[in-house]
């Protein structure tokens, strides 16, 4: 596998092999040992599966201490764009963003630390979208930024007439506004 480092500490993209012939291809997706080889140390004990049409926009969403999230995202059917943000007080990248095209065919992951807020829109007609996560779903601490928030200008690659977007995630708070209690 290959690791991309994004500019942003801790930010990475994941590039498994694929070993492809006639008949199809394999691909290791998650090998504990392998990742901590690599440095990867995150523990995964939940995994999520999403499915989404186009123009469909999920996120900014994060969970605060004790219960925040680090993600292994990819895509199995499909093609989204993924983003993060830093949300992390004290770090040189705070409130910089950085997104990738994931899709299916090439397999790539995005490792999106603690202290970051993650989205993803979808790009083709319909993607199913995995990721693990290394705490569990604790609602009562669940945050969110709005997708649409002028200071992160995220170009979300959907056209503003075509996005669909939940009402929760229509609520969440400009970044200016927000608090958190992640530390660098």
């Amino acid at each position: 596998m290959e690791v991309i480092e994004t500019g942003i500490r801790d930010l990475l993209i994941i590039r498994p092999r694929i070993f492809g012939d006639s008949r199809g291809y394999f691909c290791e997706t998650y090998n504990e040992a392998r990742y901590r080889e690599a440095g990867i140390t995150q523990r995964f004990c939940q995994d999520n599966l999403s499915k989404s049409c186009y123009g469909v926009i999920r996120g900014l969403h994060f969970q605060l201490q004790p219960a925040s999230q680090a993600k292994l995202v990819s895509v199995v059917q499909g093609r989204v764009y993924d983003v993060a943000v830093d949300l992390r007080q004290g770090s040189p990248t705070y409130g910089r963003w950085y997104g990738v095209e994931l899709d299916a065919e090439s397999k790539t992951q995005f490792l999106i630390p603690q202290g970051f807020a993650h989205g993803f829109s979808v790009l083709s007609p319909e993607a199913v979208f995995t990721y693990k996560c290394d705490n569990l779903y604790a609602p009562q601490l669940e945050g969110g930024i709005r997708f649409d928030d002028p200071d992160l200008g995220i170009d979300w690659k959907i056209p503003a007439d075509k996005r669909i977007i939940s009402e929760k995630d229509t609520r969440h708070p400009f970044f200016k506004d927000l608090k958190t209690n992640f530390t660098y």
